[in-house]
């Protein structure tokens, strides 16, 4: 467990408490009394599948939905007043980091850090040297160096969570600051998704210095093993109702599984690569970011797996097959027809039956401000034309048909893809592709972010369209998802192939020693 709190202490009990909240949306029940407390001091998991009530219990305690009547909320056992405003739970100690961090990318750092006091403050004239030097002051008192002057688009990924969380921690320091006794409650909804394992790793070495401080830390995530490691407690919503509240330590991953989807998910048997001509010959192919020349094949009915650790050049390959990584050089066969990789383009690659399903969701795999209909017959637009063009009717009659066999809810053509959860995005994204049933699938950590109910459909999908003979590449970090769903796996270190695991080699143990074995092996 993580220091700084006790399962029984009961003097650290009530951090925050809310009491039979209830919120319905157009009749339908999203919440259904759900009671639970965060104790001081506490890293408290939050999870659930998707529309399980999670999103909708953040959004009222930050203010964006009103719960229905007889609900309370408290802070160190002063009540809220309901619905929250914004200011009310900065002042009182209440602070948020979504997944999508809020930060101002064209903004120093400093800026971004004192944003609201910079914002509200009489500031005519700042003196930088001391705003910069108090910036330096507080990333050290968490062990961090960041450039008070850099702008925060050039920040890594994993520095700009650092510095959103920081942010946050700062805020209700702040708020508190004339009464140590309420050292705050930080909400950190979904902040790892786009992280790599390293910067996971730093990212909760600052949540347990927070904790430490005092603070409480409510974690959302989907990711069960990321909770099984910070979280002291967790609390489990299902269908908008409080299915259970356990100490992390006394529960095993298929224990939260279960509490999850409710019922437990049979062990994925493994399946027999399929036999016959190899459809798809990778030869020679390297990129300038340091990748390859590298040289293997994957056979009709195929699921590879290609991993490594984070820079081992592994997560370059698919985008590289797929001709939208500029300065490739080698060639791609597939059924019959070479690809040369210094001149292939996206366009060429479909026609040639190869498909691609990168990791960032509404960055690059689909466009989230286009509705749920559009992203999904954007590859068959040409098949619905007639020679009236388009009619938007037809093309939401397809995507409904679509939606309906992968899953996706809820079913509504017309949403923006944006509004969809990750595990609902990601299930039309796949169906996007998988609709023009293609000769190799490549996937760019397919189960990022999505929940294990959305998990095991996708898996399924996976497992349908490699019996019906596509090549399919997954490229993860997720040691146990490509053990149960791949045929081989291929370790990658400093751009190159260094292993190759097969049969009863293909564990999670096994692949993670090999991922750390070739690093020093090639150092």
């Amino acid at each position: 467990m993580t220091a700084g709190f006790s399962a029984g202490a009961g003097s650290n009990a009530g951090a925050l408490e809310i009491r039979n909240l209830s919120k319905r949306f157009d009749g339908a029940l999203a919440l259904d009394d759900v009671s639970l407390s965060v104790a001081r001091g506490e890293v408290h998991g939050l999870l659930g599948s998707n529309g399980s009530g999670k999103s909708t219990l953040i959004k009222v305690l930050a203010g964006f939905h009103t719960p229905q009547p007889g609900a309370t909320i408290s802070l160190y056992g002063e009540p809220l007043s309901l619905p929250v405003s914004g200011p009310q739970a900065r002042q009182r100690g209440l602070a948020f980091v979504h997944q999508h961090l809020g930060l101002i990318p064209s903004l120093t750092v400093t800026e971004n850090l004192y944003l609201g006091k910079l914002a509200t403050a009489d500031n005519w004239n700042i003196n930088w040297d001391i705003a910069h030097q108090q910036t330096r002051d507080v990333f050290a008192r968490f062990a961090l160096t960041l450039d008070p002057t850099a702008e925060v688009g050039s920040l890594s990924a994993v520095q700009q969570a650092l510095l959103a969380i920081i942010r946050a921690f700062v805020s209700v320091q702040e708020a508190s600051a004339d009464n140590a006794d309420r050292p705050g409650v930080l909400i950190l909804d979904e902040p790892t998704p786009f992280l790599p394992a390293s910067g996971v790793d730093q990212l909760f070495d600052l949540v347990r210095q927070c904790t430490k401080l005092g603070a409480s830390v409510i974690f959302v995530s989907h990711d069960i093993d990321e909770v099984l490691q910070i979280t002291d407690r967790a609390t489990v919503l299902r269908d908008g109702q409080l299915i259970d509240t356990v100490v992390t330590a006394q529960t095993s991953h298929s224990e939260f599984v279960e509490r999850i989807i409710g019922h437990q998910i049979a062990p994925t048997s493994a399946r027999k690569t399929r036999t016959g001509t190899t459809t798809i010959d990778v030869k020679s192919a390297a990129s300038t970011t340091g990748l390859g020349p590298l040289s293997f094949s994957i056979g009709g009915g195929e699921t590879l797996g290609v991993t490594g650790l984070i820079g081992s050049g592994f997560d370059d390959l698919p985008a590289l097959l797929y001709g939208s990584q500029s300065n490739g050089s080698g060639e791609l066969h597939v059924a019959g027809r070479v690809l040369k990789l210094a001149r292939l383009n996206p366009e060429q690659a479909l026609k040639a039956g190869v498909v691609y399903l990168p990791a960032d969701r509404l960055g690059e795999a689909g466009v989230g401000s286009l509705s749920v209909a559009d992203n999904m017959c954007l590859p068959v637009l040409a098949k619905l034309k007639t020679r009236l063009g388009l009619r938007q009717q037809q093309v939401d009659q397809h995507a409904l048909d679509l939606a309906t066999a992968a899953g996706v809810k809820p079913l509504a053509p017309a949403l923006p893809l944006a509004a969809l959860s990750g595990g609902n995005a990601q299930k039309a994204l796949m169906a996007k592709w998988l609709q023009v049933k293609p000769q190799l699938l490549l996937l760019n950590e397919p189960t990022q972010g999505v929940d294990v109910g959305a998990r095991e459909q996708i898996w399924a999908a996976l497992a349908s369209t490699a019996e019906a003979g596509a090549a399919i590449l997954v490229a993860s970090t997720d040691y146990d998802q490509l053990a149960q769903i791949c045929d081989r796996v291929l370790i990658f270190s400093r751009g190159q192939i260094v292993a190759e695991l097969t049969a009863s080699e293909l564990n999670k143990k096994t692949i993670a020693e090999y991922c750390y074995r070739s690093m020093s092996q090639s150092a």
